[in-house]
């Protein structure tokens, strides 16, 4: 680890060559997970830190515990993920629907009223009429409506969120 921090390219590719099985085993070792994929993945994660942390390195220290002390870092960290991933989901077989209430099932709805739509998006005011037809219906970002128009991010934003209150409330109305 010496040599490739003083920058041999060849020592350092050796170094992780002979490392990377270490690690496998190791992680292999401590992961609770008993997946070949979640192995690989913590493996790939302590190589990366590895690299990113290598100047921290003392050489005249032993290489084994510091390395060891990745690992043992990496596998918590990839523990936890895993933890938060998969703490709240709860495994089912195929549902044939998404809910139970058939009402909730809308397959094959359509949008509503296109045509009250547009004519409620051409009775706003310019600014939020603007603002709608760039960021919903062009889908520009807010930095490219916002280079397109000479607006700030801050003032489309608020455009967009009054327009489309005045849109539900217009779309509510006309409903009933």
């Amino acid at each position: 680890m010496a040599a490739a921090n003083a920058g041999d390219g060849e020592a350092y590719a050796q170094l992780l060559k002979a490392v990377t099985p270490v690690i496998r085993r190791v992680v292999a070792q401590r992961w609770y997970v008993r997946s070949p994929i979640g192995v690989e993945d913590v493996v790939q994660d302590v190589l990366l830190s590895v690299h990113a942390v290598r100047a921290t390195y003392d050489p005249m220290r032993p290489f084994l515990p510091w390395l060891l002390a990745i690992v043992h870092h990496r596998v918590a960290d990839a523990a936890r993920k895993h933890k938060r991933s998969t703490g709240r989901e709860v495994q089912v077989d195929e549902p044939s629907v998404t809910f139970l209430a058939a009402e909730a099932n809308t397959y094959g709805t359509g949008y509503g009223d296109v045509d009250a739509l547009q004519v409620a998006i051409r009775s706003l005011p310019a600014g939020q009429r603007n603002a709608i037809e760039l960021l919903k219906l062009q889908e520009l970002s807010l930095h490219e409506a916002s280079a397109a128009t000479g607006t700030s991010v801050g003032a489309l934003k608020v455009a967009t969120h009054r327009a489309m209150s005045t849109l539900r409330r217009m779309l509510k109305t006309n409903e009933h």
